[in-house]
């Protein structure tokens, strides 16, 4: 299982972020999540569009911590 780590910050304060998690439950490579990642970047700002994502990663759950 690999984890997509967003850093999202505020529209209405851009200096405001904070980071978001969405989870692949599938058995991938880091790589294999970093070229399906786009449709769920999309997906994730148009259900929040007051937020901007300002740059992602995958990892794997496990060996990454909560946090900025």
């Amino acid at each position: 299982m690999l984890v997509l780590i967003m850093t999202v910050c505020a529209m209405s304060a851009p200096n405001k972020c904070d980071e978001a998690r969405l989870q692949f439950t599938a058995d991938e490579t880091i790589m294999q999540c970093m070229m399906q990642a786009p449709p769920y970047l999309a997906q994730w700002a148009d259900q929040h569009p007051d937020a901007r994502i300002m740059r992602w990663r995958c990892a794997y759950p496990d060996r990454e911590q909560q946090g900025i």
